[in-house]
């Protein structure tokens, strides 16, 4: 059973508060000449095993676009963000950020301090195209793709029915 309208869900925390801002930020010290500077592939990965590189893909096509440094791909934040894409598939948590400083924790024990994060969550789409294109419809999930972050963690996973879980998560 597919459900009819995919969902999304976001928070952003700074500094350890919660913000609920709805409008991008511009970003003065990012610099656009950086931005080029960095690689992306003319082509999005594809296939099931690339979905989490195919959301890399347009999110940092999109950043480019407006002048923002591409997020890195970071292996701790990626298992995070997969265990919480298992705990909601699983029903283990509810769909939400539920947990979130727990998260965030655990990813400065491996990485260091961390100075701000973001998360998107979302539920039901059905490729990497659509879940960045429906994030950024919203305004707080497009708060966090253009934030000043420089490392993200994608995880996905698929619930009983087939629904896909996806989680992002942002940090700097």
């Amino acid at each position: 059973m597919a459900l009819a309208c995919p969902v999304l869900i976001l928070v952003l925390i700074s500094f350890g508060a919660c913000t609920n801002k709805s409008h991008p930020t511009a970003h003065a010290t990012d610099s656009p000449a950086a931005a080029r500077d960095e690689y992306i592939s003319l082509r999005p990965p594809s296939g099931p095993n690339n979905i989490d590189k195919g959301i890399l893909y347009y999110v940092n096509l999109h950043r480019r676009a407006i002048g923002l440094p591409l997020l890195q791909l970071n292996k701790v934040e990626s298992d995070v963000a997969t265990k919480h894409s298992r705990d909601m598939a699983t029903g283990r948590t509810p769909f939400g950020h539920m947990g979130l400083q727990s998260r965030i924790d655990a990813i400065a024990r491996q990485l260091g301090p961390v100075a701000s994060t973001g998360e998107n969550v979302a539920l039901g789409q059905r490729s990497p195209k659509e879940v960045v294109a429906d994030w950024l419809q919203s305004p707080g999930h497009r708060k966090n793709i253009e934030g000043d972050f420089r490392l993200t963690g994608i995880g996905l996973a698929r619930d009983s029915k087939g629904l896909i879980y996806y989680t992002q998560i942002f940090t700097r």
